[in-house]
């Protein structure tokens, strides 16, 4: 089942941490939607020293199998939740799913 990301609210933390997730997204350049490769989701940092400090990411970039444009993927997880950062597209036209 596929949950769309709502902008400036991150996704619980407790159901994403050491999973893996696909994510999908409408290319901004061309309208093909996209799907990723399985991409994990890092713990935040419990060694960090404030809530601004507790982020980890993951990057990963994937090609529009529409138009070939480059788009880069930052998975930011902190306690507050993981947010799925696609560049040039919306936040909230980010949907993902979850894998065991």
């Amino acid at each position: 089942m596929w949950i769309q990301q709502k902008a400036n609210s991150p996704a619980p933390v407790d159901e994403l941490q050491g999973r893996t997730v696909g994510l999908k997204f409408e290319c901004n350049q061309c309208q093909t939607e996209v799907f990723t490769d399985l991409i994990g989701v890092p713990a935040p940092d419990h060694l960090a020293n404030s809530t601004e400090d507790d982020g980890q990411f993951e990057t990963e970039e994937i090609k529009c199998p529409g138009c070939d444009m480059t788009h880069e993927i930052t998975v930011k997880s902190t306690f507050d939740g993981v947010m799925f950062d696609v560049s040039d597209v919306k936040p909230e036209s980010v949907a993902y799913q979850v894998k065991a």
